[in-house]
């Protein structure tokens, strides 16, 4: 008797999960050229939901192989708090678990030594289910395979559906703004009518007065 066999609905559903998950660290998983100036910072920003794990490593990159300038990095959350700085470094790494939903910043500048020509960065920025170590998942909970895939999708839909309701979240509160900010318009336009019907009355009424007393009329 041969060995036991997958499900051919499994086995074929493996190249669209492989599919799907190609596509979604693409999304997720973002490999960034950074060009600094010789003077001043360059800075990228990422728009990361709540509870979210990120990991980056960047690496300073020389054209001849010999020489690595120094650079300095600072990676901000939305509201300012410092998550990771490091100065006169060539490469470094950086992880963190966001604690709020916004728009995080990693900045980058050359050291002062090194200042006259511009400094090339490598930046692997890995967000979410991208940023998880699977082979350690694999061995604490001895999955492999078709297995392990179907786990890596299953985190990639959670995901998913977790960007979604963010996006709808963000969408409904965009809206409320949006009718507010047309309230108020309104409201300012009607009252600007206002005005000026009673600022014409008020200017008919001072020339008609006017010419009353220089008897014109």
């Amino acid at each position: 008797m041969g060995g036991r066999r997958a499900p051919a609905t499994l086995v074929a559903a493996v190249p669209l999960i492989a599919a799907l998950l190609m596509f979604y660290f693409v999304v997720e998983a973002e490999g960034i050229w950074l060009n600094l100036p010789a003077t001043g910072t360059k800075c990228v920003s990422e728009e990361i939901l709540h509870n979210v794990v990120v990991l980056a490593d960047y690496v300073v990159v020389s054209a001849d192989h010999t020489h690595y300038p120094a650079i300095s990095v600072k990676v901000t959350s939305p509201y300012g708090n410092n998550l990771h700085h490091k100065e006169n470094v060539t490469h470094g790494q950086f992880a963190f678990t966001s604690d709020e939903a916004g728009s995080y910043l990693a900045c980058f500048w050359a050291d002062n030594q090194h200042q006259g020509s511009e400094v090339s960065v490598n930046l692997d920025w890995k967000i979410g289910i991208a940023a998880k170590d699977w082979e350690s998942v694999a061995k604490k909970e001895k999955i492999e395979g078709v297995e392990l895939e179907l786990r890596k999708l299953e985190g990639a839909v959670e995901a998913i559906h977790e960007n979604l309701l963010y996006l709808r979240s963000r969408e409904a509160d965009m809206r409320i703004v949006s009718e507010k900010t047309n309230g108020r318009v309104a409201w300012f336009s009607i009252m600007s009518l206002g005005v000026c019907i009673v600022v014409s009355g008020l200017q008919l009424w001072h020339l008609k007065r006017f010419f009353q007393k220089k008897k014109l009329i």
